[in-house]
């Protein structure tokens, strides 16, 4: 599976170690383009916009700070909503709101793309591990397409309503 990752911080790093050393193709993007320039060696493209690292890719993982955070890589010209493949799957992977949740399922909907809201739960050292809780809603043929890159035995299928995994 070809999956762009965006948002390299404490949490999403070690996530995004995992997938390479899982064997998937990883396009990797970050504000602070640095951070992205870490995983080069280790095998992964790097992406200079958001829409790039969609552009290419079956699935996009966003793990990112905060909604304002998450909007600036979707919403508008050059953005994942915009690039992503009809078909293809956003799975966001942080805490959002439950507006924000809507929002994207309408939106990704509405392109004939796939949302998935698939919070994480443990801490830096637990991503890295690979050994992360993810709570996840959306239909269960992209949870399932999803759930080999993410590791089954810490996947909590929760609902087709992906706004309610959301918790803030």
């Amino acid at each position: 599976m070809k999956i762009g990752f965006i948002g390299l911080g404490s949490m999403g790093s070690g996530m995004a170690r995992n997938l390479i050393k899982a064997g998937h193709a990883l396009t990797v993007y970050n504000r602070t383009r640095s951070r992205a320039e870490e995983f080069r060696p280790l095998g992964a493209r790097v992406a200079g916009t958001p829409g790039e690292v969609a552009s290419d890719a079956d699935a996009v993982i966003t793990m990112l700070a905060d909604d304002r955070a998450l909007e600036d890589v979707i919403f508008g010209s050059g953005k994942v909503l915009e690039s992503l493949a009809t078909g293809a799957v956003h799975s966001s992977m942080s805490t959002i709101s439950l507006a924000l949740s809507r929002r994207l399922l309408a939106a990704h909907r509405e392109k004939g793309q796939h949302y998935l809201a698939a919070p994480v739960f443990g801490r830096p050292d637990a991503a890295a591990a690979g050994k992360l809780f993810i709570v996840v809603g959306g239909v269960s043929q992209q949870i399932l397409r999803c759930s080999k890159p993410w590791g089954r035995r810490h996947l909590w299928p929760a609902t087709i309503r992906p706004w309610r995994t959301s918790s803030s």
